[in-house]
């Protein structure tokens, strides 16, 4: 069972330090030191929906919250989709800062489980994360995560990298992948906060647990910070990912397997003026007496097999707008081959 949630356990917010801490460990000592650099920059992220009651006519209600970060001094919030998701306006607080700033959205890409916030009104200081790489991590490396577990605001948990590369099945209907997987603890309340590593840097953001109770078993897992480094910018400027595509929607996976089709996916519809009307690939047909026509069958591109959307989806997160693609596809039962230009649609 997987729950998407917030992030960490080991609150410092309370903790006095003495002024000698020659008795603390050097580890001790820079975890201390990246709390302190690092918990300004965490936030609390509110989702409120707006609803009509009968008597008190439109009510706010909350209903969520998560973690976020800081991204630049402009304002931008960056936290998981998940976490904004349904939401009609949303919340911002900071460490030892009891103002709740209103923040509107952005953009969010539900697939990658990234969304964008941008404060209405700033506090005086605002202090954004230094990003750091995650393609270089290791397996063992010590990490940092900062959130807001069960409401306890700015709370820490280390432990370490614990895997790299894992495709995980995400909010948005596709698996997320080069996930970071770590043992440090994750809980309810966490999604959306930093995953740090040993200099302070980001190198993920907390997403979601493995848990057989909801609660943190060892299993958490994070969306590297090379996919949010690379997305918000996107995200920022346009209000959503600008990501080519052939101009098609697909039948679902799980309903292709009742037309017998174990290789490749089935087009269900062309997009109008889109590539594959350009290229005059053809989806599902019906004719009048309601009989049903198969769509072409997409089997390859650029010699990299599709079985499924995940397949189409992250073939194509590694094309631009305005390549060309070589399509191999089954049409009533012969395998033709087209080319076609990916663009942005």
């Amino acid at each position: 069972m997987k729950f998407y949630f917030t992030f960490i356990l080991l609150t410092l917010s309370t903790l006095s330090f003495a002024s000698d801490t020659s008795k603390l460990l050097e580890v001790e000592k820079n975890n201390i030191k990246i709390y302190q650099n690092s918990a300004s920059s965490v936030v609390n992220v509110t989702n409120i929906k707006k609803a009509k009651h009968w008597i008190y006519g439109s009510v706010e209600i909350p209903s969520g919250a998560g973690s976020g970060f800081v991204w630049d001094t402009n304002g931008h919030i960056i936290t998981n989709y998940h976490v904004i998701d349904g939401g009609d306006e949303f919340l911002v607080t900071f460490q030892k800062d009891q103002t709740q700033y209103e923040a509107t959205l952005v953009g969010g890409e539900p697939r990658k489980d990234i969304a964008v916030l941008k404060l209405k009104k700033k506090p005086k200081t605002l202090t954004p994360v230094k990003a750091g790489v995650s393609a270089d991590l290791q397996v063992g490396q010590i990490v940092m995560a900062i959130g807001n577990p069960f409401a306890l605001d700015h709370t820490l948990t280390t432990g370490i990298v614990s895997a790299t590369g894992r495709k995980i099945d995400g909010y948005g209907g596709v698996k997320i992948h080069d996930m970071i997987q770590t043992d440090a603890s994750i809980n309810p309340g966490n999604s959306g906060g930093p995953l740090l590593n040993s200099s302070g840097e980001l190198i993920g953001m907390n997403t979601m647990i493995f848990s057989q109770s909801g609660s943190s078993a060892g299993l958490g897992f994070a969306v590297p910070v090379d996919t949010i480094s690379k997305l918000v910018p996107q995200l920022i400027q346009f209000g959503k990912v600008i990501r080519p595509g052939i101009g098609v929607t697909l039948v679902q996976d799980q309903i292709k397997e009742n037309y017998g089709i174990e290789k490749g996916v089935i087009i269900q519809s062309i997009l109008h003026d889109g590539p594959a009307e350009k290229a005059k690939l053809e989806g599902i047909k019906q004719d009048r007496y309601g009989r049903i026509y198969l769509g072409d069958i997409i089997l390859k591109i650029d010699n990299t097999e599709i079985n499924s959307l995940d397949d189409l989806y992250h073939l194509l997160d590694k094309y631009k707008a305005g390549d060309t693609v070589q399509v191999e596809f089954k049409r009533e039962g012969k395998t033709k081959k087209i080319s076609l230009k990916l663009e942005v649609v």
